[in-house]
């Protein structure tokens, strides 16, 4: 049987209102939620939520922001810490080293880091941060390997994903499709996107595993004009600096890569903004 809802003590408030503000990041929960929850007083989960607030901001787990007004409430934006961040960074350039990872044509394998769910959700962390000031309404990303990076960054923003394909499913009834000249091979390639899946004059960002010459972004760019929508940034897990002459500019990314030394392993180095 479930507990009698007048019986919840202060402590046991604190540990649902916590997991339900974490687990919906940026995203407003109403006071009255709370209040109906642990049948409490406004101002009782008020005091509640001043503690939740000090305690996430003290060990750098996030922070709690009022929203004003009457749909307002309270909203948890996920952070993680510098030390964190640094460990994260760590973690990322020693397994990127290993040398079993590197593929004919000096190319890196990065497919298991990139369906690694706890590497990924860190690093989704620290992206999103980087556009957690912005206004966004679409998370964009291409198929495949971004996928799992962009929904976690999608998640800790409170936002929809959009996934862009290379070709056209019928599932997804009428699309619109463009062709764009890959940065790194110079191929012509095709991206398509359902009218269906997002809105007109929408901001969106592009998150993506990682970035060569930038002709996918510039690409996705283009393709977003045709529904009227703005690409207000892009995001990459590790960015390919030996690429010099890229055809986006206004991008963040955690991890840079250039080349491959003489021993065979892969040169990385955590990224000046990241």
């Amino acid at each position: 049987m479930g507990k009698d809802k007048d019986k919840f003590s202060r402590n046991e408030r604190v540990v649902g209102i916590t997991k339900i503000l974490t687990e919906n990041p940026n995203t407003v929960v109403n006071l009255s939620t709370f209040t109906e929850l642990f049948n409490a007083a406004k101002s009782t989960v008020s005091e509640d939520i001043v503690i939740v607030r000090e305690i996430l901001e003290e060990l750098s787990m996030g922070k709690v922001e009022t929203v004003a007004g009457a749909a307002g409430g309270v909203k948890f934006i996920n952070n993680i810490s510098d030390n964190e961040k640094d460990g994260l960074l760590e973690e990322l350039c020693n397994a990127l080293r290993e040398k079993w990872r590197v593929i004919p044509g000096n190319f890196l394998y990065i497919t298991d880091i990139a369906y690694n769910p706890q590497l990924i959700h860190n690093a989704a962390v620290a992206l999103a941060s980087k556009f957690s000031h912005l206004e966004v309404d679409y998370v964009v990303t291409i198929e495949t390997k971004g996928i799992p990076l962009a929904y976690e960054v999608a998640k800790q923003l409170g936002i929809q994903l959009v996934t862009v394909r290379h070709d056209t499913k019928f599932t997804e009834g009428t699309t619109v499709s463009i062709n764009y000249v890959s940065g790194s091979s110079n191929r012509l390639q095709t991206m398509s996107l359902s009218r269906k899946s997002m809105n007109k004059n929408s901001k969106c960002i592009f998150i993506d595993d990682f970035m060569r010459a930038g002709g996918t972004a510039k690409g996705i760019k283009e393709l977003l004009n045709e529904f009227d929508s703005e690409l207000l940034g892009c995001g990459f897990l590790i960015d390919n600096v030996e690429m010099k002459d890229k055809l986006v500019k206004d991008y963040v990314s955690l991890v840079e890569f250039s080349g491959i030394d003489e021993e065979g392993m892969a040169i990385v180095s955590p990224a000046k903004d990241a």
